[in-house]
């Protein structure tokens, strides 16, 4: 089975498609091996790290449309530590969760801790979506922007009728920097730069409201105990000095840097929405026209533009195609591991060309027809 050769003529220039990690740009690695090595094990308190720091935060801000009072804030950890921190320092009394995945249940469990009342969670089945509704007394609203685990998006929208002065918090780990936005729909826009953004793990960032930092400083000065490394005041304060509480990964701020400047350069948010709508695009029109195969998410309007997953027919069996692929060097097309199904996942982010894409459909033909 797995000594099946594909033809040449169907593989990818890059074969890497995995959601996170993702594939990184051949220049980002240049750039690294020349001057972003120069920056490793140096002190991040010092003038080079402290401007990379900047230059990460700004280009942030220029792809995120620059909204008015927003700040760019970066801690330590990856998105888990985030969800802890946004328990302790962010959300006052009461959540509200919109869960339509494995990563929008994680926060959830976050927020279910002895010094906040029980959140209210809105659970949809897997490969589905709900919708966040208005409810008296809830102060933070939650959601996953892409919910990685399956391939659903969901829209960056206030929630109409929501309590006065409530915040709104977007998982957006595996949609910043692939997907378009209204910044001021949010008020926490926060991921890890290891999707969209090709760079590696070990820090979390948020484009942060004014009525995010407020809140932040307001919960900081109340009696509630926070943890220094999971307080969002410390990293909002660390973050306007262009640092970290504890040293930073150097190379995961470089290689966001050269990606950052790379989208700007180039068009920006609009560019790099396009860019990941065409390759999903390809995607599932492949899916709609196949015998074998289906998008596992039905309704359009709810399939994610970088995170896409195909289901195969009973008599396909998903996992020898993977096997074939990553024997072949096209790798990371393997379902999400708890999801159970029978199915590939592809990730279209930013940096994956429409011709790879459309080469590994090729390869799937290819493979399937050989498997038969």
């Amino acid at each position: 089975m797995s000594e099946i050769k594909i033809p040449a003529e169907f593989i990818p220039a890059d074969g890497r498609f995995g959601c996170g990690p993702s594939r990184l740009r051949p220049a980002q690695i240049a750039a690294f091996a020349t001057e972003g090595a120069k920056l490793m094990g140096t002190s991040h308190r010092q003038a080079p790290v402290k401007n990379l720091v900047k230059r990460v935060q700004d280009g942030l801000l220029d792809l995120f449309h620059n909204p008015a009072g927003y700040e760019i804030v970066l801690g330590n950890g990856g998105s888990t530590a985030f969800w802890d921190a946004a328990a302790f320092s962010l959300v006052e009394k009461k959540a509200q969760n919109l869960v339509h995945g494995e990563f929008g249940a994680k926060f959830a469990t976050a927020l279910t801790n002895p010094w906040l009342e029980k959140p209210t969670v809105i659970n949809g089945e897997p490969g589905s979506r709900l919708e966040l509704r208005a409810e008296a007394g809830v102060d933070s609203y939650a959601y996953a922007q892409n919910e990685t685990s399956t391939g659903v998006v969901t829209p960056v929208k206030r929630v109409a009728g929501a309590d006065t002065g409530a915040l709104m918090f977007t998982d957006a780990t595996s949609a910043a920097g692939g997907i378009d936005f209204d910044a001021t729909e949010t008020d926490v826009y926060y991921f890890a730069p290891q999707k969209n953004f090709a760079s590696d793990g070990g820090l979390w960032f948020a484009l942060m409201s004014p009525a995010a930092l407020e809140r932040a400083e307001r919960i900081a000065s109340s009696d509630r105990y926070i943890p220094e490394f999971l307080s969002v005041k410390t990293a909002i304060d660390n973050s306007r000095l262009n640092q970290t509480l504890n040293t930073p990964a150097i190379s995961t701020l470089f290689l966001l840097a050269e990606q950052i400047d790379w989208m700007n350069e180039n068009g920006g948010l609009a560019w790099a929405d396009a860019r990941t709508k065409a390759a999903s695009q390809h995607l599932y029109d492949w899916a709609d026209a196949s015998a074998f195969a289906t998008p596992f998410v039905s309704n359009p309007e709810h399939r994610s533009q970088v995170v896409v997953t195909i289901d195969f027919n009973d008599d396909v069996d998903a996992a020898a195609i993977a096997k074939v692929l990553r024997a072949n060097s096209i790798v990371d097309t393997e379902p999400y591991r708890k999801l159970g199904r029978n199915q590939l996942r592809v990730a279209t982010f930013t940096a994956t060309e429409l011709a790879d894409v459309q080469k590994l459909t090729g390869a799937i033909d290819y493979v399937v027809s050989q498997l038969g």
